[in-house]
């Protein structure tokens, strides 16, 4: 098969799992339309760490609150007033530019020295834009991955519907999502423009292709196997499987983590029901734990698809790893504003607060949408 046929047949279902075209959870249930991040302030998301800093050791934690400024650039900026090294400046994960963020960042001490709070405060005030809610010391740095996920507060202006009638529509979709909870998908942001990143991604694994840089190359195989878990997780949505486990599924327990493979299949459906686990999607690469059974025969039915059954993923340099399978979002808020309907609610990390707007709004990709 040619380089060139596959990647315009992949183009074609490319849409239709990166966000556009994704299938509804609720869709029996009318949304509100309306627009998201009109100005930057409707989109709130504060950071929820998995551990508070303890008050000593060489890494000042600081707490930062920024509009306009990616997660790096914050970064480099802290660098910069505190006369730190780029290497020295840690956070647990990436945020959007294109909101009002509040998240945690670490900063190794020079020296070993670890500089008085009001003088940081009053550097920071004075060459940056930041705002620095608190800092506190601790022993290590803090890392990708350090938080146990993000509390969001999003104001959904222009609703489609009339205010009352609004406030209904979503507080019934909220209701139905903090029930039954909706496919862990990745959202839009993961694909690059009209997925191109995909494509791309495609290319590394089935034509040997390589970027020209490693974080790029890195970026464009990550693509590449999120738009294969949305598949998986679209698969598995269209034949009735995202509310039970199935035997051979690999399931996650949500209080510690821990993963195990499922083999009484109805005692665990219940478990999942009650939100104490849920099975997991694959991210195909050499080291993902594989399903058994039932549920492997899904996996492998993704793999057939895209011709990549045998594929050396160790040779490609694919890792790979196990994804929540379901995603549901927690302490969910529906309240009418005159300004529009305000949303605000939590999610595990690695949650997309898009795939909940996209229900909500019953739009496809909600940062795009009009009025």
């Amino acid at each position: 098969m040619s380089e060139e046929v596959r990647p315009r047949r992949l183009e074609e279902s490319v849409e239709s799992l990166t966000g556009a075209n994704l299938p509804f959870r609720t869709l029996d249930l009318p949304g509100i339309g309306g627009r998201i991040r009109v100005l930057p302030e409707d989109f709130r998301v504060t950071e929820i760490p998995a551990y508070e800093p303890v008050g000593r050791g060489p890494h000042l934690y600081m707490s930062v609150t920024r509009t306009g400024h990616t997660t790096p650039e914050v970064a480099d900026l802290l660098a910069q007033a505190l006369n730190a090294d780029k290497g020295a400046v840690g956070y647990a994960g990436l945020k959007d530019k294109r909101a009002c963020t509040t998240q945690t960042f670490s900063v190794l001490a020079s020296n070993g020295f670890v500089p008085d709070e009001e003088w940081v405060a009053r550097r920071l005030a004075a060459e940056t834009s930041l705002q620095v809610n608190w800092m506190r010391c601790h022993g290590n740095k803090l890392r990708t991955g350090h938080l146990r996920g993000n509390r969001f507060d999003i104001l959904v202006r222009y609703p489609d519907a009339p205010p009352e009638e609004a406030v209904a529509r979503a507080q019934a979709i909220a209701d139905a999502l903090g029930r039954d909870g909706l496919p862990n998908w990745f959202g839009p942001q993961r694909f690059g423009h009209e997925g191109q990143n995909v494509i791309k991604g495609w290319r590394i694994v089935h034509r040997g292709w390589r970027a020209h840089r490693r974080w790029l190359h890195k970026l464009l195989l990550s693509a590449y196997q999120s738009w294969l878990c949305n598949r998986y997780l679209s698969l598995r949505m269209y034949e009735g499987l995202l509310d039970c486990c199935l035997v051979g599924d690999v399931a996650r327990k949500h209080e510690t983590g821990g993963m195990f493979l499922v083999e009484d299949a109805e005692a665990d459906s219940r478990r999942q029901v009650a939100g104490e686990i849920s099975f997991t999607a694959p991210m195909y690469g050499h080291k993902m734990w594989a399903a058994e059974g039932v549920a492997g025969e899904l996996e492998e039915r993704i793999l057939a698809e895209q011709e990549l059954i045998g594929f050396n993923w160790r040779q490609g340099k694919v890792t790979g790893t196990r994804r929540t399978g379901r995603l549901v979002p927690s302490d969910l808020s529906v309240r009418g504003e005159t300004d529009g309907i305000r949303l605000s609610f939590s999610l595990p990390k690695g949650g997309y607060a898009t795939a909940v707007l996209r229900e909500v709004m019953k739009v496809g990709n909600p940062d795009l949408a009009e009025d």
